[in-house]
C-alpha cells in the first residue's frame, strides 16, 4: 500500500508539473517583531503600549498572495478592510511594494510602488541568490522542506530591519538628562547585511518564493529575514481561478538607485518643512 501511494504521489508530481500551462498560488503570512522599549524615550503604562501596537498592527502583520507558474509570479498584499474604530493603524507610504513581478528565465525583477500620490516601476536585475545548502530538513504543512541560507545586503530603507544605534539600557536614565539629546533620525543605524534562512520544498519544484527570494531548487514556503518571518499557510496547484502573470508597466520606470534618491529627496524637504515650522512655532 505504501509503495503505491509512493507511485501515485510521484506521478501526480511529474504530470503537475509537465504541463505546459502549470499554474500555483501560495498565502503567505508576514509577521515583524517590533521592541516598543527599544524606542521608547518616556514611560508608558501598559494600556498605551497595547494602544500602540494595535495601530501598528497593519504595518506589522500582513497577508500575501504569490501567484506563479514555471517561469515567472507576482507577489502581491492581499487587501483587507480595516476594523471599525481602528483609525488605519500607521503606514509607511512608499516603503512597501504594490506588487512585485519576477521573470525567472528572464533574470527580472519589477516593483510597483506608489510614493505621495506618484507610480513608480522600480526595475533591478533578479541576480542568483548565494544560498548555502545545510542538509537540515522539516515538515511544513503536507511538504518536507530544506534549509538553506545566505547573507543579504540590506537597502537604506529597510525599515523592518532599522535599530536604535547604541542602545545601552544601563544608561537609560542619564542619556534622559543629558542636554545634547541626538534626533530620532540621527540614533538610527541599519546593518549593513542580515542572515536570511530559507525552507524550499522540492515536491513543488518552482525556482520561486516571496517577495526578492528565488533561486533554490523548490518553492520556499518559510523566510526568517531579520525580525521578519514569512510562512507560507497555503498552497493551491492549478487553481480555477488565475490571473495573467505579466509583467507590470504602469509607472515612471527608475533604478532602485534612483528611487530611494527620489524618497530621500523628498524626506529631507519634509524635514526642513517640519524643522522651519517648528522655529516660526517658537518665535510666537
Amino acid at each position: 500500500m505504501k509503495s503505491l501511494i509512493t507511485y501515485l504521489f510521484v506521478f501526480f508530481t511529474i504530470t503537475c508539473f509537465s504541463q505546459k500551462n502549470f499554474y500555483g498560488k501560495a498565502v503567505y503570512q508576514s509577521k515583524t517583531s517590533f521592541d516598543l522599549e527599544q524606542w521608547n524615550n518616556r514611560e508608558m503604562s501598559e494600556q498605551q503600549k497595547k494602544r500602540i501596537m494595535e495601530r501598528m498592527k497593519n504595518m506589522l502583520e500582513k497577508t500575501y498572495v504569490l501567484q506563479f507558474n514555471k517561469s515567472a509570479s507576482i507577489y502581491k498584499e492581499e487587501e483587507k478592510l480595516e476594523a471599525p474604530g481602528s483609525g488605519g493603524g500607521f503606514r509607511f507610504g512608499g516603503f512597501s511594494a504594490e506588487s512585485q513581478y519576477k521573470s525567472i528565465t528572464e533574470k527580472q525583477f519589477l516593483e510597483e510602488r506608489e510614493f505621495f500620490g506618484k507610480k513608480f516601476l522600480i526595475e533591478d536585475s533578479a541576480e542568483m541568490p548565494k544560498w548555502e545548502m545545510t542538509g537540515e530538513t522539516k515538515q511544513i504543512g503536507n511538504y518536507l522542506c530544506y534549509k538553506a541560507t545566505m547573507l543579504k545586503k540590506t537597502d537604506e530603507f529597510d525599515w523592518q530591519n532599522m535599530r536604535r544605534r547604541g542602545r545601552d539600557r544601563d544608561n537609560d536614565e542619564k542619556k534622559k538628562d543629558t542636554a545634547n539629546v541626538k534626533k530620532v533620525t540621527e540614533e538610527i543605524e541599519l546593518p549593513k547585511e542580515v542572515l536570511v534562512t530559507a525552507w524550499y520544498t522540492p515536491q513543488i519544484p518552482v525556482s520561486n518564493g516571496p517577495g526578492e527570494y528565488w533561486g533554490l531548487p523548490g518553492l520556499i514556503l518559510e523566510v526568517n529575514s531579520g525580525r521578519t518571518t514569512i510562512l507560507c499557510t497555503q498552497v493551491v496547484l492549478n487553481p480555477k481561478e488565475r490571473i495573467e502573470i505579466e509583467a507590470p508597466t504602469k509607472g515612471d520606470k527608475v533604478s532602485r538607485e534612483e528611487y530611494n534618491k527620489i524618497v530621500k529627496k523628498k524626506m529631507e524637504e519634509m524635514r526642513d518643512m517640519w524643522r522651519g515650522r517648528r522655529g516660526r512655532d517658537s518665535r510666537r
